[in-house]
């Protein structure tokens, strides 16, 4: 089993629900959150949020998914975030469970 914590800006909102759904995954949660940005160590490339020193309206979106199913999600994010004109880019972080109750 793993968890699947996928933090994105608002806009991304209904591209991510669709590349979860369209991917096998049966249930998630997920929330309003607000990200932030301290610009001062970071370059263009690291650049999550457009513009440093505000609060961006974003979401965390929680996926509990057998391993076999990461691998879809991740290409598809992957060619998502490769399509994008936009700075911001939607980041994954991919959790192993060893144990869940």
């Amino acid at each position: 089993m793993k968890l699947l914590l996928i933090t994105a800006i608002k806009e991304f909102e209904s591209e991510i629900k669709n590349i979860l759904v369209k991917s096998g995954v049966k249930s998630f949660t997920y929330s309003t959150v607000k990200g932030f940005k301290n610009d001062a160590q970071s370059n263009v490339v690291d650049n999550w949020f457009a513009s440093s020193y505000a609060e961006i309206d974003s979401l965390l979106f929680t996926v509990f998914l057998p391993e076999e199913n990461t691998p879809l999600i991740l290409k598809k994010i992957e060619e998502f975030n490769s399509g994008q004109e936009t700075l911001s880019k939607v980041h994954i972080a991919l959790i192993n469970l060893e144990q869940q109750f």
